[in-house]
C-alpha cells in the first residue's frame, strides 16, 4: 500500500509549478521579459517621443502596459496545479493581481515618505502599477489564492525549486532596488531625474534585472545540487 503522505515530504514533486519550471525555460523567461522591458522604453522613445524624465507618467504607462502583457501570459505557463487550473484562468489571476499589487505598492511607498498630491497622482498610480508587474502579478498567476506558497516565497522567503527563484527574487530586487533609488530623491542637487518617482523607477528596473540574473544562476546551481544527490 501506497503512502500519500510520501509525497508531501518531497516539496518539489508535491508542487507540479516547481517541477515543471527548469533553469532553461526560467532563463527564457527572464530574457523574454527583459527583451519586452526593453521594448517597451524603445516604444515610448521611438513613437511617442516620450522619456521617463520628462513625461514620467506617460512613459510609466505605456512601460507597464507592454510589460503587463508579457508577463502575465508567460508566467501563467507556470502556474500550480495545471491540471486544476485552467491557463485562461492563470491569466485571469494576473490581470486581477495586477491593480490589488498596485495598491500595496502604492501604500508602501506613500508609508514610506512618496509625496502625496494630485500634481503626483497619476505618477504614483503608474509607478504601483509597474512595480506590481515587478512583485504581485507573477506570484499571482502562478500561486493564485494559495496562501502556503505566498506565505513560503514571501514571508519566510524559501524556494524550493525553480519557478520560486523566478518569483522571489526579481520581486526583492525590484523592491530594494526601488529603495536604494529613492536615496538621492531627499538631496539639494536640484536635478530633474531626482523627482518622484523617476530615480526610484530607475532603482526598481535595474533591481528587476539583477534579481532574474541571479535567479537564473541560483536555479541552475539548486538543478546541480539536486542531480549530484540524485546520482
Amino acid at each position: 500500500m501506497q503512502q500519500p503522505l510520501q509525497q508531501t515530504k518531497d516539496p518539489e514533486i508535491a508542487n507540479s509549478a516547481v517541477s515543471f519550471a527548469s533553469p532553461l525555460k526560467l532563463l527564457l523567461l527572464h530574457l523574454t521579459c527583459g527583451l519586452g522591458l526593453a521594448s517597451a522604453f524603445w516604444v515610448t522613445l521611438h513613437f511617442y517621443s516620450l522619456t521617463l524624465i520628462l513625461n514620467p507618467a506617460r512613459t510609466l504607462l505605456i512601460v507597464w502596459a507592454v510589460e503587463a502583457s508579457v508577463v502575465i501570459p508567460i508566467y501563467s505557463l507556470f502556474r500550480r496545479n495545471p491540471d486544476q487550473c485552467s491557463y485562461v484562468k492563470a491569466i485571469a489571476r494576473g490581470i486581477l493581481g495586477l491593480p490589488a499589487g498596485a495598491l500595496v505598492n502604492a501604500f508602501g511607498a506613500i508609508v514610506l515618505g512618496a509625496p502625496v498630491g494630485i500634481q503626483h497622482f497619476t505618477k504614483t498610480i503608474h509607478w504601483s502599477l509597474l512595480m506590481s508587474v515587478f512583485t504581485f502579478t507573477p506570484a499571482a498567476c502562478v500561486f493564485g489564492s494559495s496562501w502556503a506558497d505566498w506565505h513560503r516565497v514571501f514571508a519566510h522567503t524559501k524556494p524550493i525549486g525553480c519557478t520560486d527563484f523566478m518569483i522571489c527574487l526579481p520581486a526583492y530586487g525590484a523592491v530594494i532596488g526601488a529603495w536604494f533609488g529613492a536615496w538621492p530623491m531627499p538631496l539639494d542637487w536640484e536635478r530633474q531625474w531626482q523627482e518622484w518617482p523617476i530615480c526610484v523607477t530607475y532603482g526598481a528596473i535595474l533591481g528587476y534585472l539583477v534579481g532574474m540574473v541571479l535567479s537564473s544562476g541560483l536555479a541552475i546551481f539548486h538543478n546541480r545540487r539536486k542531480h549530484e544527490k540524485g546520482d
